[in-house]
């Protein structure tokens, strides 16, 4: 997996990458702690707000930044978001109301939905071989399960030498880190489509509208929507379930969460020889028989088992959850790549960024005020429904034969996987 970082365009951006993953878990941690001393008992309200308008920005804002920005070269478009979100960042520490912090998550998140769907939409320039892509999908899936893990212990050793506004200096300093390996990176080139009818509506639309004409890319809308549903239970409901529920103490919430790391993790690990012996469509609608049965399995055992028997057994269910939401994301990107060309894939990277964030607005909620109103059981079992349609739908729309070979739309409108006489299907 590691021969990928030989490329040297590759090795940088994937530095870059992170670096500021890095430099956005210690901005996690301490954005808590500010929220608490600005806000005290009411620090969630805060939080929550907080995470609702970085849904807003990955959801609204992405499609529309893309669509401004998608003509200019990517290089500029890259540094100028990490100064951005490096300057937002610097401004945390001296934020003294919370209307503030709302504003600059606001502006910070808005940088993020610039850079993150460009970065990503880039890759498959910089790696066209398909191996090297799937092997650099699998790093960069590592890549965000070693922040999960890595920040807070960073974080957690920082605390004992300054204090917690210092980490934002950290966060500072990572995007500053990838703004600069970004600009000592020589990008590959890539041509702006000339299209006449291409507005701005057209361009913000034209992402979402290649998905709704790709039956793979509707089966990945569907699938966003199982990965969410068990990603909420974790994050959401973890720390409810392990210090009230089974009264255990806070180290153990961190291994909880570990375990659904180390799931991921070691599915990222095998992806690229798991993908190229069975392909996109059973790997993935695997994920997506497993991830609705493991939710109903913790539903099962949060309202049957035994306190001692209900920490082996979330322990166990978070390892196959988080292992089932790695066998969808890894290989997500490889078609959105299939179902892009070189000028159309922006737009397409950026729709996947924005409509699978959009699954969360949905799932947070459930996974919070259900569990807070009804309980931890009926969460699970709320979730456990819509990993169910989303499984469901992923499975309909996503034919066993389904062809690769179709050229994706330009920018202009044209229909979508309309095979010609020099194509041939290939199986994914």
């Amino acid at each position: 997996m590691l021969t990928v970082l030989r490329n040297a365009t590759y090795r940088r951006l994937f530095a870059a990458q992170v670096v500021a993953l890095l430099g956005t878990g210690l901005l996690t941690v301490a954005l808590g702690l500010l929220a608490f001393d600005l806000a005290g008992s009411n620090a969630g309200a805060v939080l929550g707000t907080a995470l609702l308008i970085k849904m807003v920005a990955y959801v609204g804002v992405a499609p529309v930044i893309n669509a401004v920005v998608a003509r200019l070269p990517k290089k500029p478009v890259l540094i100028v978001a990490d100064l951005v979100r490096a300057a937002m960042a610097l401004c945390l520490p001296f934020i003294t109301e919370a209307w503030q912090i709302y504003v600059v998550i606001f502006l910070l998140q808005s940088a993020s939905a610039t850079f993150t769907p460009a970065f990503q939409s880039l890759i498959p320039s910089v790696l066209k071989d398909e191996r090297d892509y799937t092997r650099a999908l699998s790093l960069s899936r590592l890549a965000y399960d070693m922040e999960a893990l890595a920040s807070p212990a960073a974080a957690a050793l920082l605390l004992t030498l300054v204090t917690y506004n210092n980490l934002f200096l950290g966060t500072v300093l990572g995007f500053v880190f990838s703004a600069l390996m970004v600009a000592l990176t020589v990008l590959p080139r890539m041509e702006a489509a000339d299209a006449p009818a291409s507005s701005l509506w057209h361009r913000t639309t034209l992402g979402a509208r290649v998905f709704w004409r790709t039956p793979r890319l509707r089966s990945l809308l569907a699938l966003n929507v199982v990965v969410a549903a068990p990603t909420a239970m974790v994050l959401v409901n973890t720390v409810v379930y392990v210090r009230d529920v089974l009264g255990r103490p806070d180290t153990d919430l961190a291994l909880a969460l570990a375990c659904f790391g180390i799931g991921s993790m070691l599915v990222a690990l095998s992806a690229p020889r798991v993908l190229e012996r069975f392909g996109d469509r059973a790997v993935m609608l695997a994920g997506a028989a497993l991830v609705p049965a493991a939710l109903a399995g913790t539903a099962a055992v949060v309202v049957l088992a035994q306190p001692g028997a209900g920490w082996w057994w979330l322990l166990g269910l978070w390892f196959v959850l988080g292992a089932g939401n790695s066998t969808i994301q890894t290989p997500s990107s490889r078609l959105l790549r299939e179902a892009s060309t070189e000028e159309t894939r922006p737009y397409v990277f950026t729709a996947q960024f924005s409509l699978s964030h959009a699954c969360y607005i949905v799932a947070y909620p459930l996974a919070g005020w259900l569990g807070a109103a009804a309980g931890l059981g009926w969460a699970a079992l709320a979730l456990t429904i819509l990993a169910i349609l989303g499984s469901a739908g992923a499975f309909l729309s996503w034919p066993p034969h389904s062809s690769a070979a179709a050229g994706p739309p330009a920018l202009e409108e044209q229909p979508v996987e309309q095979p010609t006489q020099q194509s041939s299907p290939r199986r994914r």
